[in-house]
């Protein structure tokens, strides 16, 4: 079962590349041949939907319709549900869900909750992890430390980083590589996934990608999917059911690695 899952994606500061990572998502829940849906909330233009159009619908967080539109549909449909939340809307949609009684499902295993908390470099993301933790009590809450900004996370005192993280136990971490920086771009100029960059499949039938940015992309999102395997998240959505590993690259191979190099570039 995949249904009744919802998984959001977040941060109360932007520029920490949370939709990079919602990005990361919809290509391994795909190779998992995990059904998913997601909705972008950078509304009005979007930004998630620029790459995953034929599954991402762009709405206002902060509107009941759209609120409606996201939950009311949870039960009904044979999909899991990503929302990409817009930066700074993390917190007042956790204490949205809070005040309608979503949480309160929680505990009643009605539904399920996967928290993605996309962390920045600085001290406030220590705060923002025991204000959001508070409110999942009941989630799968993970921590996320995205390094595709080449950010350094924490580089103060050790001891005052792990007393915000014992707050949140029983939190997991996933860390998010750096990807480099002129293979990220072109995926960002091609507007496609990540994995379809890698089979070299853009938007028209004329594209050809370079060898070797495929070949970076390549390694890269393999080292990312490695860590969602590592922390179970596709055993996590399909509530116990044996879970095909998106790392063994069978379904990795017949989205995206045919075209690209099988060995791993030399990091830069």
């Amino acid at each position: 079962m995949t249904s009744n899952t919802l998984i959001i994606v977040g941060a109360d500061k932007g520029g920490v590349g949370k939709t990079t990572v919602s990005r990361t998502l919809l290509d391994y829940l795909a190779a998992c041949d995990v059904p998913a849906r997601a909705f972008d909330t950078e509304w009005p233009r979007g930004t998630l939907k620029r790459f995953h159009s034929d599954q991402t619908e762009v709405v206002d967080i902060t509107l009941v319709p759209d609120q409606m539109k996201i939950l009311d549909s949870i039960r009904s449909t044979n999909k899991s549900t990503l929302v990409d939340v817009r930066a700074g809307q993390l917190s007042p949609t956790l204490q949205f869900f809070e005040n309608i009684g979503f949480l309160e499902a929680l505990k009643r295993a009605e539904v399920k909750l996967v928290l993605l908390h996309v962390l920045g470099p600085s001290i406030s993301s220590l705060r923002e992890i025991e204000e959001i933790s508070s409110f999942v009590p009941d989630a799968e809450y993970f921590m996320v430390k995205n390094f595709i900004n080449d950010s350094a996370f924490f580089n103060w005192d050790e001891g005052l980083y792990a007393s915000y993280f014992s707050k949140s136990s029983p939190a997991a971490e996933i860390k998010i590589p750096k990807l480099n920086e002129m293979a990220y771009e072109q995926v960002e100029s091609a507007a496609i996934p990540f994995a379809s960059f890698i089979a070299n499949k853009g938007l028209s039938r004329d594209s050809d990608f370079s060898f070797v940015l495929r070949g970076y992309v390549r390694h890269w999102l393999a080292s990312v999917w490695a860590e969602y395997d590592r922390v179970n998240l596709n055993g996590l959505l399909r509530s116990g059911q044996t879970a095909p590993r998106a790392q063994n690259f069978g379904a990795f191979s017949e989205l995206a690695v045919r075209n690209a190099p099988a060995a791993e570039p030399i990091t830069a």
